[in-house]
């Protein structure tokens, strides 16, 4: 079975990354991981103005669901 077939995991990355110890990190690798951080919320904010967006599409052709 390909990867792409399988169901994706569900949870929540965040919760999980708010747990982590963050002791044994170095400054850089602090710094990168906000970089990380930073673009990650980028991309889910694109994905979710993009599916506001369809949505409010689908509403105009359809009608609001309700």
């Amino acid at each position: 079975m390909d990867d792409d077939d399988r169901p994706r995991p569900r949870g929540d990355a965040a919760s999980k990354l708010a747990t982590e110890d963050l002791g044994p990190y170095s400054q850089d690798e602090l710094q990168e991981r906000i970089r990380l951080l930073e673009s990650e919320i980028v991309r889910v904010e694109k994905h979710r103005l993009s599916a506001a967006a369809h949505r409010d599409a689908a509403e105009a052709l359809f009608g609001r669901k309700e």
